[in-house]
């Protein structure tokens, strides 16, 4: 699998890349060192410059910047932490299966998981310059987008008429597992500032 192609193909004509995913044996662990490790370090690093080198402009503070170490810190905790929540991800969307009509398929599931990524590992980039974070959550939406066409194109053979459902419920525990990485990021940055003095 080249890295770049896929990565490409899979953000501009999702749905043909889906058709060529779902034929492919990929193992769980090829996928996420051939793939997810690479791709997840783009926001890591972004935030690691964002909040580290660059920092921020605090309207009546002026610019704060936390320390290296902090930001440092920070930035292995976001890696780790998304990555795991990724496995987590694609863990749910195989359990979840046959409350939908679907076949379970850890390694199909996985992939759904991983690819649906793409969009906010890419856009992670703008965590560089942090009054652009949001375009990097707006990517996110487009990742969700992709999610869906991969359970349309039968990733989980799942039926048509349930392939919304499972997929919202998917974007649920999604939005839950982002939401506790937020909060694990957010305390162990606001621990670190206090800490050091940003």
């Amino acid at each position: 699998m080249d890295l770049v192609s896929r990565a490409q193909n899979i953000l501009m004509k999702p749905k043909d890349e889906w058709v060529k995913i779902k034929t492919e044996s990929t193992p769980i662990p090829q996928l996420f060192m051939s793939y997810a490790v690479i791709l997840a370090l783009i926001p890591a690093v972004a935030q690691f410059i964002g909040y580290g080198l660059i920092g921020q402009r605090i309207p009546f503070i002026g610019m704060i910047r936390a320390s290296l170490g902090s930001a440092l810190f920070r930035a292995i905790i976001f890696y780790i932490l998304g990555l795991a929540s990724v496995y987590a991800f694609g863990f749910i969307i195989n359990m979840l299966a046959p409350s939908f009509g679907s076949k379970q398929n850890p390694e199909n599931a996985m992939k759904l998981a991983v690819y649906s990524m793409t969009a906010i590992w890419i856009g992670g980039i703008f965590y560089i310059f942090l009054p652009l974070a949001i375009l990097a959550m707006l990517a996110g939406l487009y990742g969700l987008y992709v999610l869906y066409l991969g359970f349309d194109g039968g990733l989980m053979d799942t039926p048509k008429d349930k392939v919304i459902g499972y997929c919202v419920v998917s974007i649920v525990v999604y939005i839950v597992l982002y939401a506790v990485v937020s909060v694990i990021i957010g305390s162990v940055f606001a621990v670190g500032a206090i800490t050091t003095g940003l």
